[in-house]
């Protein structure tokens, strides 16, 4: 058969192009989670040291600020994760597998943007389907997943709207959907949107749907965006679901 030199001349040009974005995207990664983690070591330490302080000084007051101080050890704890992720998402991703409700999940995340939801005048409400059954998933991936879908949702509304995540089966999937009143897509970009640095947001990185379709190709499953009919943005989550050992 004969071939075209044009054409076998632009896909090694694309393979070559892709590679060394792969190669560029590596070593961000591997400095960005460089940069973070010096950080992150250093405000736990004094996390632990201001509930030293707050004990000695005011034990009333650290009884107050418990709960608060727990939630930033949560976050510092899943920081450190994503850094590990960081790591990982360069090459291969293997998620921890184990036994994940997805309600909970969306619980979570929905409660760690509320006070920022609520700064802007935007609501978020959550609906999920009675008896949904657990996944086979890596919690701390799939809870990074759905947020990075939800700061998209936020950031592409700005002020005053709703966004709605809802989560269903259908077949053997695990369907969640975050919906937005925003503007929408442009239908042109639409290709795009899950290019690793593409973005339409002037101080957006551009990582962040793309690491959430990475999560999401590592567990079988797949991200869809698409304009809703009455407008605003709809990205829909397809997880499997998969046979757990009881």
């Amino acid at each position: 058969m004969q071939t075209i030199p044009g054409i076998e001349l632009s896909h090694d040009a694309t393979h070559l192009a892709t590679t060394e974005k792969q190669l560029l995207l590596s070593r961000l990664l591997a400095q960005l989670a460089h940069e973070i983690r010096n950080p992150l070591s250093s405000l736990d330490v004094h996390v632990q040291l201001l509930e030293q302080d707050l004990a000695a000084m005011a034990p009333q007051a650290g009884q107050e600020f418990a709960g608060r101080l727990e939630i930033i050890h949560g976050e510092l704890h899943r920081l450190e994760n994503l850094v590990k992720q960081f790591l990982r998402l360069a090459g291969p991703s293997v998620p921890a597998l184990a036994a994940v409700e997805i309600g909970k999940v969306i619980a979570h995340v929905c409660a760690l943007l509320e006070p920022e939801a609520a700064g802007r005048k935007i609501e978020i409400a959550a609906r999920i389907e009675d008896n949904l059954a657990p996944i086979l998933a890596d919690v701390g991936q799939i809870t990074q997943a759905l947020l990075n879908l939800t700061i998209n949702a936020l950031q592409a509304i700005g002020r005053g709207g709703r966004i709605d995540i809802d989560a269903t089966r259908a077949d053997t999937f695990v369907v969640v959907e975050v919906r937005d009143s925003g503007p929408g897509l442009p239908c042109e970009k639409l290709t795009a949107i899950f290019d690793p640095y593409f973005t339409t947001k002037p101080q957006g990185s551009g990582l962040g749907l793309w690491i959430a379709q990475q999560i999401a190709t590592a567990h079988g499953g797949v991200i869809q965006a698409a304009n809703a009919p009455d407008g605003g943005a709809i990205f829909t989550l397809r997880l499997p679901l998969r046979r757990i050992a009881q």
